[in-house]
This record gives structure tokens, sequence and C-alpha cells, in this order.
């Protein structure tokens, strides 16, 4: 037996406005501890594009006047939005 996934209902699955919330609050939860891990100023955005819900967190980069900063900062945060 062979497994094949509904792609079609995965697809409208991914469209939906709870996925988007979801998304969201995941991308808001990275911001934060990002925030608190260096006092920097993060943000979000986020869109349903064409096939999904899609989300980004923006780090301040002016602030930490150091682009690579502002990257560990968020990969930082990103480990512990992903701790639960």
């Amino acid at each position: 037996m062979r497994f094949r996934p509904n792609m079609a209902g995965i697809r409208s699955l991914m469209k939906t406005v709870e996925a988007g919330r979801e998304v969201e609050r995941i991308a808001a939860r990275i911001a934060s501890t990002a925030e608190s891990a260096t006092g920097g100023e993060f943000r979000t955005d986020s869109a349903l594009g064409s096939r999904r819900w899609r989300a980004a967190v923006i780090g301040n980069y002016q602030k930490h006047n150091d682009a690579e900063g502002a990257r560990s900062a968020l990969l930082r945060g990103m480990d512990g939005a992903g701790s639960d």
C-alpha cells in the first residue's frame, strides 16, 4: 500500500485563516524572544501568498550597527520559540 497525501486538501489548509493566525503567532514569538535576548527591536510581517501563509521577522540592523549581530539574535529567537 502506498501513501498518497491529499495535496489539494493540504494546500487549502495552508491558506486558511487559522493557519495564518498560527504563522503570525510563531513569528511574533520569535520576534519577542529575539528582542529579549538583545534589547533590539524586531517586527513581523505576514501575508497570504499564492500557495500558503508566509511571515518574516525583521531585525533593527541600525540599532545593532551589525547585521551579523542581528542575524545571530534572530537565530537565538528562533531556537527559543521552538523550545515548547
